[in-house]
């Protein structure tokens, strides 16, 4: 096992040279959000602009906006709705991924065919807007949600789903689309062989660090802060615990409004304070756009 994942590692150099030039080479930490339901949230004329104008007020500098499951292509409604977010986003520095959903898309075979197909579609969409095209392609592929890969330990699935992340990149990162992909606390876990899969696979990685704290848990915002501050700094201490190579990802933490209602951005200052010095650290994440329409109605 080791020799085939050392084999993989030398494949994955030249990639992930690159890879990590683009993603360390902003001088800003990566801020970034969630927009789900996108054709929904951004129908009507002043939706795209009300977006603009929250990534302006809370410093987002990166946007994941969810795309259709159910087609490899957009509608031509669909394609001047998108371009059209992408170039008002784009004039204000924002980056904007692809969002691709799926609970079994690690699995080999037509799932995986399927999320391939949708990568597909965003690069066709991209040769036909070449000046409104997206940055990358954000991955939240979710296995563990899956009965059989309940349990704390259990990564028997992670193989697959370390396949699926290179074969999404093999088609992205040539074009020059960053690939990222969502992750759990348990992903971290692993033996080392396989965290070194999981970090030599894609550029980048965002931790979903959730339900560490909430509303109504009894702990005040300073008490909420520190246990954030010790729970990150421990994951990226076990994350690359054993691991000295060149090209491993760089790992954003990603939070929920739910979990912290109107502390949530004390919460990210308090991240961007502990990790900064962390050369793995590539910021935060807000989960997400839609908790915040929903709690302003």
């Amino acid at each position: 096992m080791e020799h085939a994942l050392a084999g993989w590692s030398r494949i994955w150099v030249l990639f992930g040279a690159l890879s990590c030039a683009v993603a360390g080479s902003a001088a800003d930490p990566v801020h970034g959000l969630w927009v789900w339901k996108s054709q929904a949230v951004l129908d009507g004329p002043h939706r795209a602009n009300a977006l603009l104008k929250f990534c302006e007020s809370h410093s987002i500098n990166e946007v994941y906006v969810s795309v259709a499951a159910d087609t490899h292509t957009f509608a031509i409604a669909d394609q001047q709705q998108m371009a059209h977010l992408i170039a008002l986003l784009h004039r204000a520095s924002i980056q904007v991924e692809a969002l691709l959903s799926s609970a079994d898309a690690d699995e080999p075979g037509a799932h995986r065919d399927k999320l391939l197909r949708r990568v597909r579609g965003i690069m066709q969409f991209n040769q036909s807007h070449e000046s409104q095209r997206f940055d990358g392609i954000h991955l939240d592929v979710e296995p563990h949600q899956r009965p059989e890969n309940k349990g704390p330990g259990n990564l028997r699935f992670l193989p697959d789903l370390v396949s699926t992340y290179r074969a999404v990149r093999m088609l992205a990162g040539p074009s020059g689309m960053i690939v990222n992909a969502d992750i759990p606390k348990k992903y971290l876990e692993g033996k080392i062989g396989e965290r070194r899969m999981l970090l030599s696979s894609v550029p980048r990685l965002t931790l979903m660090l959730y339900e560490l704290s909430g509303p109504e848990d009894g702990a005040d915002p300073p008490q909420q802060a520190n246990k954030l501050a010790r729970v990150a700094q421990d994951c990226f201490d076990m994350a690359y615990q054993g691991l000295d190579y060149a090209d491993l990802a760089r790992i954003s933490v990603a939070l929920r409004t739910l979990d912290y209602g109107a502390l949530l951005d004390g919460m990210f200052k308090t991240l961007d304070e502990t990790l900064r010095a962390n050369p793995y650290y590539l910021g935060w994440a807000r989960h997400s756009y839609n908790d915040t329409l929903t709690s302003s109605h």
